[in-house]
């Protein structure tokens, strides 16, 4: 095995030399939160700056123009002595109102700054190096897409980091379905012509109690949520259209395909009752449960644990959250470590984790971040076992 020592020292030097540009990305990214798919400015910012360090970069992949791919290192190629390929991953979509109360523009900057700390070394660790742009994680599935379109294909591994309340070694996550209902009726005056509507409210309000007593007998671990997004449009007037997003999360992508008919049965009840017509979509492609990488997730661990982050024992970070990272961790072999931030007692999707998410604690976060993952990949490229094994493993999953 050769010697990694000298190779980190060189990391964490090219880190702390583009430290303050990263933390300049993170928070223009920060300062201009952009939807999911409308990410413009912040890819273009994450473009910018792998090209100024000597990435080929390419926007607009996988017919997604918010998604990118920065190449750097030994091209990739084939059989059993090609170089090792890696993917860093960067999300930067924010979320409505509130902003990055998720802190993707801390993920965008930490995956930069691996990528910078990686790239003047990926010749001598004969590794081809690729920081992707992923837009969309926050109900769009820009992963997946991308996954399906080819973008992931030939990789040995993936990775990228996320800020949460407290360190965490892998997010425990659930598949997801995003689904949109919208109910058409027929509006009238609410008090001299009732009898002549069909009124889209009651659908609604239908829907919604027949999703209460639901939850009541699913099993452990489903769950269902989500808003009314228009329930009409003022109060003499009965709604015609009304329309919501629910959310369905289930420990696996098997239970979550018996879960969604029982919410569409729910949808169809205020349909039946009322006679309103209705209109189903899922939003986005579903996303599944992590398959995390253990060895891959042992040696982060034990990079950021060398940079003084603690991984508590017990955590109050329950599994719930969805990610299209997990779609990844089926196909190659993935991790997803949560990189905790002095949050003050805010939890994510709340607006003082948004404020979290551009303090001095993020900022840490962002250089730690990024270092441990570029020490991560270069402990799998030096060690030729570590290295055999990961291909391995991808190879194994591509197979399956």
């Amino acid at each position: 095995m050769a010697d990694a020592t000298p190779l980190k020292e060189r990391a964490r030097a090219a880190v702390l030399g583009a430290s303050e540009q990263l933390l300049a990305l993170s928070h223009a990214i920060h300062a201009h939160p952009e939807l999911a798919f409308e990410e413009h400015e912040s890819a273009a910012r994450v473009g910018e700056a792998l090209e100024r360090a000597g990435f080929a970069v390419h926007a607009g992949v996988a017919d997604l123009p918010t998604a990118l791919t920065a190449t750097a290192g030994s091209p990739p190629g084939s059989g059993p002595e090609r170089p090792l390929a890696l993917a860093i991953c960067a999300e930067y979509d924010a979320l409505p109102e509130i902003g990055h109360a998720c802190g993707h523009n801390v993920i965008a900057a930490a995956a930069v700054g691996a990528g910078l700390a990686l790239a003047p070394l990926a010749e001598e660790l004969d590794l081809s190096l690729s920081v992707l742009g992923t837009p969309a994680e926050e109900g769009g599935g820009g992963k997946v897409l991308m996954l399906e379109r080819g973008v992931f294909d030939g990789l040995d591994g993936a990775m990228m980091v996320h800020p949460a309340p407290v360190e965490v070694v892998q997010m425990q996550t659930l598949a997801v379905a995003h689904l949109a209902m919208r109910f058409h009726g027929r509006e009238s005056h609410a008090s001299m012509f009732p009898e002549e509507a069909v009124n889209a409210g009651d659908a609604l309000t239908i829907s919604q109690v027949a999703l209460g007593l639901l939850r009541q007998h699913l099993p452990a671990g489903d769950q269902v949520h989500g808003i009314v997004t228009h329930g009409g449009d003022a109060p003499n007037v009965i709604p015609g259209e009304t329309e919501g997003i629910f959310l369905a999360r289930s420990p696996t992508l098997a239970r979550l395909s018996a879960l969604v008919p029982r919410l569409r049965n729910c949808f169809e009840a205020g349909s039946l009752a009322t006679g309103a017509s209705l209109e189903v979509v899922e939003l986005s492609p579903r996303y599944s449960e992590f398959l995390a990488d253990a060895a891959m997730s042992e040696l982060y661990v034990r990079n950021a644990v060398a940079l003084g982050r603690q991984f508590p024992e017990r955590t109050d970070l329950r599994p719930g959250g969805s990610t299209d990272m997990a779609n990844v961790s089926l196909a190659i072999p993935a991790i997803h470590p949560m990189l905790g931030i002095d949050a003050r007692g805010a939890v994510n999707h709340q607006a003082a984790f948004t404020a979290a998410c551009a303090s001095p604690s993020a900022d840490q976060a962002v250089l730690e971040g990024a270092l441990a993952m570029a020490w991560t990949a270069i402990d799998l490229a030096t060690d030729p076992a570590r290295r055999s094994g990961l291909r391995a493993r991808a190879e194994a999953l591509r197979a399956a």
